[in-house]
Formats: C-alpha cells, structure tokens, sequence
C-alpha cells in the first residue's frame, strides 16, 4: 500500500476527492480543511493499492495539483486493516508487477546526479578494486563492485529512454561519463603514489591472475551477465526490492574494469588498458540493453493488464 498526502487548493478539494473516490483500489479517504498554510489549503489524506498507484498520481498531476499544492507519496510497510486488503483485492494486477513511473523517474533523477558525493564513491571503489587487481583478490573486486554508485546514472539512462525525458537522459550520461573519467583519473594518480611506495609493482599486474584475468578479457560471457544483471536491477527498482540491487552490483564489472584500465595507464600497458576499457563498454552497454527492454516490457504487460480489467469490469 501507498500513502497520499497532498495539499489542495480548496476550490478543488471536491474534485480530487472525487478522483481518489472514484479511483478502485483506494481507501482510508481523510480531509482536514483550511489545515494546509504553505500553500495554502486543504489537507487530504488517503492510502491506494501500489496497482492502483500510479494512475491516481497521472490523474493529480494532470489537475495541476503538483504545480498549486503539494503530493507526497509514502510506502506503507505495515497496514492492519481490512478496507486495506480489500482496497488491494479491488485494485487491477499485482502490486509487486505495477511500476509507479513518477517515483522511478525521480529517484533515477537523484540517483543520476553529478555530485561530489557520487564522484567519491565511484573513485574510492575504483581505488578499492585497484588493490584487488594488483593483489589478484577477488575479495576486494566484489567490495569495490558493491560500493560503486555506477547502476543509478545507468537507471536513470534506461527510465530517461523509456519516458523520453531527454534532460534525464542528459544528465544521466554525464554523470557516467565524468564519473568514470574522474574515478579513472583519480585512479591513475593512486596507483603511481602506490608504485612509489613499493605497494604496486608491474610485475604485480603482469603477473598470473585467475582471480581478476578476466577483468580485461571481455567475451560473450561478460556481455550476457551484463545484461541479466541490468534486468534485474531495473526489476529490483521498479519492485522497490533493494536487497536485489545489491547482488546485481557485485554481478557486474564496471567498476574493475575501470581500475584495471587505470592501473595498466600508470604502467603503459596499452594492451590491458583497451581490454579493460572495452569490459566497461560492454557492461554498460548490456545493463542499457537490458534495462531499457525490461522497462518497455513491464509497460506493455501492465498496459494490457488495465486493458483486460476494464473490459471485465464493463
């Protein structure tokens, strides 16, 4: 279940709450007038099936009610009430299959902006699986893949094409294109202070290395696990199922890729360098692949799932 709650203006109080009346799969309908100061109006107060949750918001949106009031949407985590699984058993489909648009594009839009705090994180897992290439430690590659923040930028680019907002797609593809080519930079200047402590060596990166070889030898195998690992973290986002996100991070080798691509630049090894770089391409170019198809799927399948639920209901 979702909680609204938005502040109406109260010369359209009666028709929103109409629109949430009429809306199948709402309950708990609260109004509490005049309670509102900034802007001014009317509090209204209601939960909706997470199925039912996406129309209800298209529907306040095209009133206007984001522009001249206010609407906040929160995940109920605990509801003990029977108007509630009633609300749930009214609402079309599944609430696990139904995708709220409007949150996924605004917390893809967060999760994709340029910060210092992003570039930090992406640099410091960099530098983390810069130690596990060198050291052949596989340990240390699952930890930089679990702390790179790569899979927002690369959402919000997925979700962007899908809802053909092209600021979002803009701005996801800067964040991705920086952030590797700082965290890459960044990486290039560790490793030469590392090499001059005696802690990397290039006889280190040359070496034998089963654990991390792959890094920059991309294959068929990279380019499929690229891909099932961007459908499932679009399917992780869309279901709000954040423990999925964290295996798709560990799944995938952006972020080694990167370090080892960095760590051959130090030394000149052009050869590790290219094959690293194309590892990164090909994963991110996968989970793309993957994330916008899972995307343009779960559209489809919900869309005839309202359209096959109208037609029982006529």
């Amino acid at each position: 279940m979702l909680h609204l709650r938005l502040i109406v203006p109260a010369d359209r109080t009666d028709e929103v709450v109409r629109t949430v009346e009429q809306t199948v799969g709402t309950t708990h309908l609260a109004v509490v007038p005049g309670a509102a100061r900034d802007p001014a109006g009317d509090l209204v107060l209601c939960d909706v099936a997470r199925e039912a949750g996406d129309d209800l918001i298209a529907a306040l949106r095209t009133m206007g009610i984001d522009e001249t009031g206010s609407i906040a949407v929160e995940n109920i985590d605990l509801s003990l009430s029977r108007r509630a699984d009633r609300a749930e058993k009214n609402a079309p489909g599944e609430g696990a299959d139904a995708v709220l648009w409007e949150q996924l594009t605004d917390a893809t839009h967060e999760e994709s902006t340029l910060s210092v705090t992003y570039i930090a994180f992406l640099s410091l897992a960099t530098m983390i699986a810069a130690c596990g290439v060198v050291l052949d430690n596989a340990i240390l590659i699952v930890g930089a893949m679990a702390v790179g923040p790569e899979f927002g930028p690369l959402a919000g680019f997925c979700t962007a094409l899908v809802r053909r907002a092209p600021k979002l797609a803009w701005r996801s593809f800067t964040a991705l294109i920086v952030g590797f080519a700082v965290a890459m930079a960044v990486t290039v200047v560790f490793s030469l202070f590392m090499d001059a402590t005696g802690l990397f060596t290039e006889a280190k990166l040359d070496a034998d290395r089963p654990n991390t070889g792959f890094i920059y030898a991309p294959d068929w195998f990279s380019f499929v696990v690229a891909v099932l690992a961007g459908a499932a973290g679009m399917l992780s986002l869309t279901s709000s199922k954040s423990g999925a996100l964290v295996g798709v991070a560990i799944s995938v080798t952006t972020v080694p890729a990167a370090a080892n691509a960095a760590v051959a630049l130090s030394y000149g090894d052009l050869g590790q360098t290219w094959g690293s770089s194309e590892q990164l391409l090909l994963n991110l170019l996968g989970i793309v692949v993957a994330g916008t198809l899972t995307l343009l799927a779960q559209k489809f399948l919900w869309a005839r799932q309202r359209e096959r639920t109208a037609r029982d209901s006529a």
